[in-house]
């Protein structure tokens, strides 16, 4: 659900190119589509761009792999990306600085009220899915141990490293609050590594414990177990489209485009959708093309 990086320099460097002045036209002739550094956030992003290819007369260009939240926040608010896909747990927590705690509909609508009220976004109906943060350990050791819950194997963490994506050993809603609730003590620590690395890395034994998403394509390809956050550390993490306000009331058919897709995706479709590209190694706008076919969206 979180755009990760392995260090610093890519996010600095790709926020200063977002927000340097920029030589080039108004885009108000095509719709710019942005995504994070990660499997499921562009196929999200190809699913809009193809959804609005298919049902409006507008030109879309692509502009993915922009790092993570905080960068596609910038670049969004700078108006060079028009529309992305982001998670409404993350947005309460990692932009709006707000308690990520409450049901679903109430974190959408503060979502949407306050986006709306503070930047001039707003968001689109939730996609259908809800991708919250995944603690994972190897489904040898769950069985072994015989784990289920977070509680549980906070008592076997000091023998384990554990690796996470440096956005999460950041943002409030990650690693610290984590740490606290659940009193986790790791043998070193954490190693911050790329989101994408982090299931390998885990099935390879480099590291014990992992944050990832609940709709990783590779959890059962590689025989992972998530741990229940029993104590309900993490907030909704819906997935919607942030759209800008000044954007849609240019272009109200966008609106109509992607009110499409609510609901449309289920937590195993989305799984399915990211082991295709990350399990089967597939391109992702032929995936993309096939499940929006599917649901009888395009031709």
């Amino acid at each position: 659900m979180i755009g990760h990086r392995s260090s610093l320099c890519v996010p600095v460097l790709a926020a200063l190119a977002l927000l340097l002045p920029s030589c080039s036209p108004s885009h108000s002739d095509r719709i710019v589509v942005g995504s994070k550094n990660f499997t499921e956030s562009f196929l999200l992003a190809e699913m809009v761009a193809q959804q609005i290819e298919a049902h409006t007369h507008l030109r879309v260009e692509r502009r993915f792999y922009l790092a993570g939240t905080y960068i596609c926040q910038q670049a969004i608010l700078a108006g060079r990306i028009d529309v992305y896909p982001e998670y409404t747990g993350t947005a309460l927590s990692a932009i709006l600085k707000e308690n990520a705690g409450g049901a679903k509909a109430d974190v959408y609508q503060r979502v949407k009220s306050e986006y709306e009220r503070r930047f001039g976004l707003t968001l689109g109906p939730a996609f259908g899915f809800n991708d919250t943060f995944a603690m994972e350990i190897r489904g040898e050791d769950a069985r072994r141990l015989n784990l289920k819950t977070l509680s549980e194997a906070a008592a076997f963490a000091p023998q384990w490293r554990a690796g996470f994506g440096y956005e999460f050993m950041e943002r409030p809603d990650g690693y610290r609050g984590l740490a606290t609730t659940y009193g986790l003590r790791f043998a070193a620590q954490p190693r911050i590594m790329d989101l994408g690395l982090l299931a390998r890395a885990l099935k390879d034994r480099q590291i014990d414990l992992a944050a990832g998403n609940t709709t990783d394509g590779l959890i059962p390809a590689l025989d992972l177990f998530v741990l229940e956050d029993d104590r309900h550390y993490f907030p909704p993490y819906e997935a919607v489209p942030v759209i800008r306000q000044q954007t849609l009331q240019q272009h109200p058919e966008i609106g109509q485009a992607l009110a499409g897709l609510a609901g449309k995706i289920s937590d195993e479709e989305m799984q399915h959708l990211n082991y295709a590209v990350d399990g089967q190694h597939r391109d992702a706008k032929d995936v993309v093309h096939e499940f929006l076919r599917g649901k009888g969206l395009v031709q």
